[in-house]
């Protein structure tokens, strides 16, 4: 009886363990939780692209915008965990949601295997050009002196932007506005206009109106590659400062482990591609491949840090 049982048992292990040794043998679904045409499309395009030709299979990248990307995460929660259905996220559905939201349909602590870190990006600080703030260290003793009459520009509440606003806040004791628009040009325009002082937005577009505003700071612990000239808030007065965002792939928890890896190292070799880095680094993203584990450690570590950010609000 107890050979039985152990053929039985053996039988069943080979079983689950075929699929992820032919993996894959169709096509694979990559959700993103944003629309198509920004930064977390374009990136995910790019390295599906590049991991299809590893893989040997198709990998349909699929846009389900909405919620800060909770839409997305929720399918990806909810699907087999065989690897073939996958999800493309930023910090916004995998930590801020769970910080703001009362009534998620997934705990993203337990909803998803990470498969890794894939790019990192950080925003930008501006002023017109000629605003009379030139520097972080005046914008905070005028945000003190005169509180809540300072308002900053975002792409909306829970956006990198708007948590790089509340983070400056925090550690500094600045009282700011905050009013959010719809995108990146909306910013702009408000600001050029003189709607409000302030605006955070991507370092990409904020290099590409250089000759109109005054970059003040990145919101990342070091300065962004693709403005080396521009001192991160840290180096510009507000010690350990750090609002670094990112990219990032994950599969539905439960998913073999044979899959995972594989994915990881397929990921990790595209991120370390020439063309596939000045790629992203020319969209303002960093590439910055990791294991599952470091993943999982960045994703719970972001979790504390936005909690203490903006638990209470």
């Amino acid at each position: 009886m107890f050979a039985h049982a152990a053929t039985a048992t053996l039988f069943m292990l080979c079983a689950m363990a075929a699929p992820a040794q032919n993996y894959p043998v169709k096509p694979i679904r990559l959700l993103v939780g944003f629309t198509a045409g920004g930064s977390a499309d374009a990136s995910a395009r790019s390295i599906a692209t590049r991991m299809s030709e590893a893989l040997g299979a198709t990998i349909v990248v699929e846009n389900r915008g909405g919620a800060g990307g909770s839409i997305a995460a929720q399918i990806v929660a909810r699907a087999p965990a065989d690897g073939y259905t996958l999800l493309w996220s930023s910090p916004g559905a995998l930590t801020i949601s769970q910080i703001i939201e009362k009534n998620l349909p997934y705990n993203a602590a337990t909803a998803f295997a990470p498969i890794g870190l894939a790019v990192t990006f950080c925003n930008a600080l501006v002023v017109r050009n000629d605003s009379a703030l030139t520097s972080v260290e005046q914008l905070v003793a005028l945000a003190k002196e005169m509180p809540g009459q300072l308002r900053y520009a975002t792409q909306g509440v829970g956006s990198a932007g708007h948590l790089s606003g509340e983070m400056l806040q925090a550690m500094t004791g600045a009282v700011l506005t905050h009013v959010p628009y719809k995108g990146g040009s909306d910013i702009l325009t408000a600001v050029l206009g003189g709607e409000l002082e302030l605006g955070l937005m991507s370092s990409t577009t904020a290099g590409t109106m250089r000759s109109r505003i005054r970059i003040l700071a990145v919101t990342s612990r070091n300065r962004d590659p693709s403005l080396p000239d521009v001192p991160s808030m840290h180096e510009a007065g507000v010690r350990n400062y750090d609002a670094t965002f990112w990219f990032g792939l994950l599969a539905p928890a439960g998913t073999p482990s044979t899959v995972i890896d594989r994915l990881n190292q397929l990921m990790r070799a595209t991120l370390n591609d020439p063309e596939v880095a000045r790629s992203s680094r020319s969209q303002g993203l960093n590439p910055a491949p990791s294991t599952p584990q470091e993943f999982a450690a960045l994703i719970k570590a972001d979790y504390a840090k936005w909690k203490k950010v903006i638990g209470d609000k």
